[in-house]
């Protein structure tokens, strides 16, 4: 049972009665994605910023026992432990994000721990905030940089936002965009006929959510294809 972005009494009932309802196969989490490319100076890329927005069943187990003071709202003080939980945990698994120059997918840019994590509720679902800095700057003018978004066992199925998706930010990004690049969606339905078990036997260093990744194009300059 993954613990990631849960809180303890949500898991403890996940745990004593198994999942129900939407999230009774695989993936089991689904998250929409916003995200912003933040520049620094000499045009290079420090860090990602992103808001995650999770499915309303997934919102409403994680908020259980957390209105400690029953008003029915939830305020920064009752989220805070939740918000805790969700960045302590998501370092054990890369925070989904994996940075890279295009077409080197194997070597990773090293990221820093998250910043300014918060949690939004609206009345209906959960927003995860946090920026992740780069621990090594990257300039995107020479060679574009791919920003992927996924969690490799497919537990949690991340979508980019059909409005306003990816954004840059900060200082000298005119000549640079940053674009979402299309899943393949072949892929994404033939995942629609596989089932619990076959999931079950991946072993733990599976990367098979690899091909359902949610990719980010920053290009710059001469790069900007």
């Amino acid at each position: 049972m993954r613990g990631w972005l849960l809180s303890a009494a949500s898991l403890i009932a996940l745990v004593g009665g198994g999942f129900a309802g939407p999230a009774s196969a695989h993936p089991h989490v689904w998250a929409t994605v916003r995200s912003e490319v933040i520049f620094g100076p000499d045009h290079q890329i420090t860090g990602v910023r992103h808001a995650w927005t999770f499915d309303e069943f997934y919102t409403a187990m994680a908020l259980q026992g957390l209105d400690t003071d029953g008003d029915g709202t939830y305020s920064p003080e009752e989220l805070k432990p939740l918000v805790e939980v969700n960045v302590e945990s998501l370092k054990e698994f890369d925070y989904f994000t994996y940075v890279h120059l295009a077409g080197d997918d194997d070597n990773l840019l090293k990221l820093k721990a998250p910043e300014n994590s918060s949690l939004d509720y609206d009345g209906k679902l959960l927003t995860l905030h946090f920026t992740l800095p780069l621990e090594t700057p990257v300039d995107p003018h020479a060679k574009p940089v791919d920003i992927d978004v996924y969690d490799p066992s497919f537990f949690v199925a991340f979508g980019f936002a059909t409005e306003k998706p990816v954004q840059v930010s900060g200082t000298e990004t005119k000549d640079c965009i940053a674009e979402v690049k299309k899943p393949d969606t072949e892929s994404a339905e033939d995942a629609k006929a596989l089932t619990e078990s076959f999931f079950s036997q991946l072993g733990p260093n599976s990367n098979f959510g690899s091909q359902f990744a949610q990719t980010v194009v920053v290009k710059c300059g001469d790069a900007h294809l």
